[in-house]
């Protein structure tokens, strides 16, 4: 097993390294997501659709999709129309996560529920969701269909999770783990294992390729949850600071109200229980997380997942694609420091 890169060269490279190997296919797909996004007799569906899609986001679910293909040798279409469909079940679940979180911002704009309305943004992120499934059916395989369809509830189980551990400092971190191993990790290691699966490859690394996805979203959200305390809003593509006003028991809040005195309890139960916030708590938060190590040891689980991911590649041969895989990884991370 090749050990993990400390670092990373720069701090775009890994994913235009990513990108570069599916270019050809990625055209294709935005091609496919073009087409089917369109609604004869609804034209606020493809505006709503292309104001998220078509706002900067660098598709890494759609890519990774791509690439478990081709570092399966495979060499037929289908992973485009999988990797379509990855991209219209995120696109759905952010559309529904803004208009239930009533987020402003999302990838460096105004959120469609503010530019629209509500209704309207629940009702495309189903339309979406409708496509995913269409496009699903065309790749003739039930393990497909069976794959991804689990994945959209589990993704929705663990959205609902999430409502459920809002405001409640009494959610410890196994249970913190599962939420986002649902509403985040679980289309991550679906858009990899769905690669391996049309690839035709035997079981262990098909295994393998979904450990991979399970250790990347992992580190992916939990390097996610650093940032929202310490990061800025072009890092992240929403406001810094979004999961505190909403309230959000995530790992470093978890971990700064365990380790805290009975005064820091206080803090925690006023800004994130009652949502009593005022000027000056982000600030605080973001000492007492500091303080207590709760951001330093949130990043080190996220680095020990984006390590996790990248063993589960060892079977894997050699070459641009592992690399660029493995970059990855480690570029999750390391986008926090």
């Amino acid at each position: 097993m090749n050990p993990v890169p400390s670092k990373t060269a720069g701090a775009v490279a890994p994913f235009e390294m990513l990108q570069g190997l599916v270019a050809a296919e990625m055209a294709e797909v935005n091609a496919l997501i073009r087409a089917r996004m369109a609604s004869e007799h609804a034209p606020r569906i493809p505006a709503i659709s292309a104001h998220l899609i078509e706002a900067g986001g660098k598709r890494l679910r759609p890519i990774l999709t791509l690439a478990a293909a081709k570092l399966c040798g495979y060499g037929g279409t289908d992973h485009v129309r999988l990797a379509a469909v990855v991209e219209f079940i995120h696109t759905a679940t952010l559309l529904h996560d803004d208009v239930v979180d009533g987020s402003e911002q999302r990838r460096g704009r105004k959120a469609a529920n503010i530019l629209w309305d509500n209704p309207s943004s629940v009702l495309v992120g189903d339309y979406l969701f409708a496509r995913a499934f269409q496009l699903m059916v065309e790749c003739g395989s039930l393990r497909v269909l069976d794959i991804l369809s689990n994945a959209s509830a589990v993704i929705a189980e663990g959205e609902v999770l999430q409502l459920t551990t809002a405001g409640d400092l009494t959610t410890d971190l196994p249970r913190y783990a599962q939420v986002i191993r649902g509403k985040t990790a679980a289309l991550f290691a679906a858009a990899t294992e769905v690669g391996g699966v049309i690839a035709g490859v035997e079981e262990p690394k098909v295994a393998a390729l979904r450990a991979y996805g399970d250790g990347l979203g992992m580190a992916f959200q939990l390097a996610d949850d650093v940032l929202d305390y310490g990061g800025t809003a072009a890092d992240l593509g929403k406001n810094t600071g979004d999961d505190f006003r909403e309230g959000k028991v995530t790992m470093p809040v978890i971990l700064a109200a365990e380790r805290g005195d009975a005064e820091a309890l206080a803090f925690w139960k006023r800004v994130i229980v009652k949502r009593d916030q005022r000027e000056g708590d982000l600030a605080e938060a973001q000492a007492r997380m500091r303080e207590t190590g709760a951001l330093a040891d949130t990043l080190a689980e996220a680095r020990a997942h984006g390590a996790a991911a990248v063993a589960a590649l060892g079977d894997f041969p050699e070459g641009e694609m592992r690399r660029a895989l493995t970059e990855i990884a480690v570029f999750v991370t390391d986008r926090v420091s």
